[in-house]
């Protein structure tokens, strides 16, 4: 069981990136799927969650609005689609995957997800 997060990168302030978190040895589609980040000297925070069912998302209110989650089952991928960005949103960030959840109620803490990708750096600056 792997997942495999991508698409991180520099960018200026207002920029866009599409994060890519795709899964081998398990379905995607039949879990809870969240976006995490870490900032350096900060805690992890939940970004975004998507449910089992594909028009089920659930965002942290700093983002909502300019992230969008999506998943693509025939790839078994998750994507994070990322614009209008801001310096602090500089981060290293993380997909997981809540093979207790299928919804998402919430974003739900980090320790409720017990596969996760290794990580990909976004940075915002000028």
């Amino acid at each position: 069981v792997q997942l495999q997060a991508s698409g991180g990168g520099t960018v200026q302030p207002g920029g866009s990136l599409r994060l890519s978190c795709a899964a081998s040895g398990f379905t995607l589609d039949e879990y809870a799927i969240g976006w995490f980040r870490q900032a350096p000297g900060k805690e992890r925070e939940g970004v975004s969650c998507i449910s089992s069912s594909v028009d089920s998302a659930y965002y942290l209110d700093s983002v909502k609005g300019r992230f969008t989650i999506s998943r693509d089952n025939a790839k078994n991928t998750v994507y994070l689609q990322m614009n209008s960005l801001k310096p602090e949103d500089t981060a290293v960030y993380y997909c997981a995957a809540n093979t207790m959840r299928s919804y998402c109620g919430s974003i739900y803490p980090a320790y409720e997800y017990d596969y996760w990708g290794q990580g990909t750096q976004v940075t915002v600056s000028s």
